[in-house]
């Protein structure tokens, strides 16, 4: 059986980038496990009606409330018959908190994500990665896409947990490593798509203030097109922290600026061998070669 293991930062972040990803696979059959480092305790809530649940605002229950939206993206993303997939918190759920932005006076919470240093997150996931027995897995990129400290943790725990999983008796090698990213020239067109239906109160990002990669560093695009509509109702199930336009095709945080959904997800191989490419040198399958 095709296994992969998906190891995002905060409930929204498995959606955003692999949503599509997630769905495609379960569909296939692999079995499909989304690993979530911290519950997104400090996140900005969208509209009034869970506003007091934030953690400047003294409630401090956001992250209760994130496990449930995660459980119903999750659920939106599997396939009907079958059960959903069940979200799975790295070292249970509440062992890492949210650290917040950089700077943020929450870096320094005694269980903040980055407070927790790198080798006993990865030895905690190093061990996942031994039950599980992934071919491949995904992670983020050296700057976590957009250089939130929790991401960035999460580029260096997968990568150490990766080398330590293959060592000892019980060890597990990973054939494949990929970072979720936005390709560039993707970004820009969804962005000239919305430009005619941007939502009141919505705005344009200004010129590289959403991250992507140049394409000709895209190793593989995943078409999601035929699981595209349980990928937006899995945004939608994110309510405290996206909104999704109401023609489907784009979505915005809490700062209301714009982003395309996309119906291509994109990858970069960065550990493993590259399996069979299309006509653009990209492969159209994680498991590629396997």
């Amino acid at each position: 059986m095709n296994r992969l293991l998906l190891v995002h930062a905060h409930p929204d972040d498995e959606t955003i980038t692999t949503g599509g990803t997630i769905a495609k696979y379960l569909d296939a059959g692999a079995e499909v496990t989304v690993v979530t480092c911290t519950l997104g305790e400090e996140g900005e809530v969208i509209g009034d009606r869970w506003s007091g649940l934030v953690a400047d605002g003294g409630g401090d229950q956001l992250g209760g409330y994130r496990i449930m939206e995660l459980t119903d993206a999750l659920a939106e993303l599997s396939p009907d018959p079958f059960a959903p997939v069940e979200p799975r918190f790295l070292g249970g759920a509440g062992r890492w908190r949210d650290s917040g932005m950089s700077g943020a006076p929450s870096n320094h919470h005694e269980r903040a994500f980055i407070a927790a240093g790198s080798e006993t997150p990865a030895a905690v996931l190093a061990d996942l990665i031994r039950e599980l027995r992934p071919q491949v897995v995904v992670g983020y990129d050296p700057v976590g896409s957009y250089g939130h400290p929790d991401h960035i943790q999460v580029h260096a725990i997968a990568h150490a947990a990766i080398e330590l999983a293959a060592t000892g008796d019980d060890g597990w090698s990973v054939s494949k490593l990929y970072w979720t990213v936005t390709e560039e020239s993707a970004l820009e067109a969804g962005l000239a798509e919305a430009s005619d239906r941007i939502p009141k109160g919505w705005r344009l990002p200004t010129p590289g203030e959403l991250p992507s990669h140049p394409d000709a560093e895209i190793t593989t695009a995943i078409d999601v097109r035929e699981v595209y509509d349980r990928k937006v109702r899995a945004l939608s199930a994110h309510a405290t922290q996206v909104t999704v336009s109401a023609s489907g095709t784009e979505y915005a945080l809490s700062n209301n600026i714009i982003q395309p959904i996309f119906a291509e997800e994109h990858f970069m191989l960065v550990a493993g061998e590259q399996g069979p490419t299309d006509g653009s040198g990209r492969e159209t399958d994680l498991f590629g070669g396997l």
